[in-house]
């Protein structure tokens, strides 16, 4: 029989609550989901993190799984809180979802402004042309002809190249304005035909699509001029924080595939509204889209089935270069706008990779540079002229909050910076409460308490000299039963409405996330053959990797210690590669080009890569 839960998603709206009938043995994630009730499952519901928690409010609470407990801990356990992933009721209850932070103001590297002042000897040539033209239209009924017919031979191109859908307005069109149409091309083929003049209407869009968050930048396609931007988190990471687990709950499930393909879907929609309300412009003149985004995103997008993407030996369905209708992603432009994607390299090092290597030049200088993408789905780019290796580096979710006790992602109310001396002080996005810790400021945090003794080179935290350290530093250093923790924030300390600790486990995340970073790089160098002190040059992009501090990253052991003038952020490289291609089908031409160079190493498959990951996950000595 099924049994009553009643869901509160947000005890501040009235109309947030939803009764469900859960099956016997449902979990509550799997119910919420299917209900329509976001409920976020950072691990994809595996009992590996806390996003999915919930707090039951009335009704019998059921007793705690080994997950509940390692996850949530004891006093978490004993308030009635339980993962909705974990948890199936018995009994009819009401549960809240988890008290919301307030994570507004999200902190997310937009597009660069301007791509043309980067790159000052682009010239821009989108491919997408317009052109007034005048049509002769048929006159007499013996003159075996017709409208489209008639407008080939204006422009000089064949009837076949009119998009079908173009020809359901080309009869008003042609009529209603004599004085001329503009005709919109791309590649040789009509995508609009326009009443009157339109020529200096031509816009496009360059979308890079992230594990987490997603940017749209609405250009200019004859100057270039950006015209607007705007960012959201993804909303697929509702069913999962990193690749493996939204390749999981995608896997041969064609409903769960379409849900996440809806979804991204519907945010482009969105952003594209958002772009176009900020800027004046029509959707309808929006006639070009290029998107970037690694393998997973990419696939998702197309609704292609990425399970064995994340199956050995992780092949994608496709590399090459796709240009496709937007009608056929139901995307919100021109109907016959044409959407671009960029070649894919391997499974798990895709398209934005390549947009990153081309935004950089890394593969067109003399100079052996690396370019680190650093994110939940990280990639390592390193090379020159003569050659160009790439590998996944996955920090996974944890540098984006997830898997940390009081982690949360970049808004307002995050610490973002930490400063550690004969204490801890902490500074907050937006200057407001603190919250929890985001991932800048976890990586301060750990470098501070490293510099000061209180974690050791294997990532222990320090109890036991917790008497050697300065007195105010040393009474937030604690063990609490088995478990030990630094208190980085007491009730009150810098508006903390709670206590805010980084635990053991959170310590160990850091190490799991930088050690996959720092391995990446350390086997593309040992597959070169070169030491890290030959690098001309250490890029750092990616929103993740431009709010980091390199000195911190340096300290953790992230990056290797080069001297400071030879490392530098590069803004979100792969929204500014998208956007070169965007403007010049020359750089889509180049982009594909790169693909083709870059030679993918599979860090699992290389037999030095276990030991190179093992010496990556420890510190380096003071």
């Amino acid at each position: 029989m099924a049994v009553p839960l009643a869901v509160v998603a947000d005890p501040r709206a009235p109309h947030s609550r939803r009764t469900l009938a859960l099956d016997p043995g449902t979990s509550i994630l799997r119910a919420a989901h299917a209900a329509g009730i976001d409920i976020t499952a950072t691990c994809g519901g595996r009992g590996r993190c806390t996003s999915c928690r919930v707090k039951f409010l009335a009704g019998p609470v059921p007793p705690p799984t080994i997950m509940d407990e390692v996850q949530l801990g004891p006093a978490l356990v004993r308030d009635g809180y339980r993962l909705a992933c974990q948890c199936a009721p018995t009994d009819a209850a009401t549960v809240q979802v988890t008290p919301p932070l307030d994570e507004d103001g999200f902190q997310i590297l937009g597009a660069e402004s301007g791509v043309a002042r980067h790159f000052h000897g682009l010239h821009p040539d989108a491919g997408v042309d317009k052109q007034l033209v005048k049509v002769a239209l048929p006159r007499e009924e013996h003159h075996q002809t017709s409208d489209v017919e008639q407008l080939g031979a204006a422009i000089g191109l064949p009837p076949a190249d009119v998009a079908p859908a173009v020809l359901a307005g080309l009869p008003g069109a042609l009529r209603d304005d004599p004085d001329g149409v503009t005709v919109t091309t791309f590649g040789g083929r009509v995508l609009a035909v326009e009443r009157g003049d339109t020529t200096a209407m031509r816009f496009g869009l360059a979308v890079d699509i992230g594990t987490t968050t997603v940017v749209t930048t609405l250009l200019e396609l004859a100057s270039g001029e950006q015209l607007a931007s705007v960012s959201s988190l993804n909303p697929q990471s509702v069913f999962g924080g990193d690749l493996m687990s939204r390749i999981a709950f995608a896997q041969f499930n064609p409903a769960n595939l379409r849900r996440l393909q809806a979804r991204i879907v519907a945010l482009l929609n969105q952003h594209v509204a958002e772009v176009c309300r900020q800027s004046g412009v029509l959707s309808k003149w929006i006639y070009k889209v290029v998107v970037v985004g690694n393998t997973c995103m990419h696939h998702l997008l197309l609704g292609i089935d990425p399970s064995w993407v994340g199956l050995a030996p992780y092949a994608p369905v496709m590399r090459h270069p796709l240009v496709l209708p937007a009608r056929d992603l139901f995307l919100k432009v021109a109907p016959e706008a044409r959407v671009c994607l960029l070649p894919i390299v391997a499974g798990f090092v895709g398209a934005d990779a390549v947009a990153v290597a081309l935004a950089t030049r890394l593969a067109d200088a003399d100079a052996l540079r690396v370019a680190v993408d650093i994110g939940t789905n990280g990639e390592v780019l390193l090379g020159s002229r003569a050659r160009v290796w790439a590998c996944s580096a996955p920090a996974g979710p944890a540098l984006e909050g997830a898997q940390i006790r009081h982690g949360m992602r970049g808004a307002a109310g995050a610490i973002d910076r930490v400063t550690v001396d004969g204490d801890v002080h902490v500074h907050t996005i937006g200057e407001t409460a603190a919250l929890g810790i985001c991932g800048s400021g976890l990586i301060d945090l750990v470098a501070g308490l490293l510099g000061a003794g209180a974690i050791d080179a294997t990532g222990l935290i320090q109890v036991e000299r917790r008497d050697a350290l300065p007195p105010a530093l040393g009474a937030r250093i604690v063990q609490r039963g088995e478990e030990r923790q630094v208190v980085v924030l007491r009730p009150g300390e810098a508006g903390a409405t709670q206590e805010i600790v980084l635990t053991q486990d959170d310590v160990r995340q850091v190490q799991l996330a930088k050690g996959a970073i720092a391995s990446g790089i350390a086997m593309l160098l040992h597959v070169a053959g070169i030491r890290a002190e030959t690098l001309d040059e250490l890029m750092l992009a990616g929103g993740f990797g431009n709010y980091v501090s390199v000195e911190s990253a340096v300290r953790i052991g992230l990056i290797p210690d080069l001297p400071r003038e030879r490392i530098r952020y590069v803004g979100n490289a792969a929204a500014l590669g998208a956007q070169l291609c965007l403007l010049s089908e020359a750089e889509r031409g180049h982009a594909t080009e790169i693909a083709g160079r870059i030679e993918h190493v599979s860090l699992a498959a290389h037999p030095d890569f276990e030991q190179l990951f093992v010496d990556a996950m420890n510190f380096p000595a003071a």
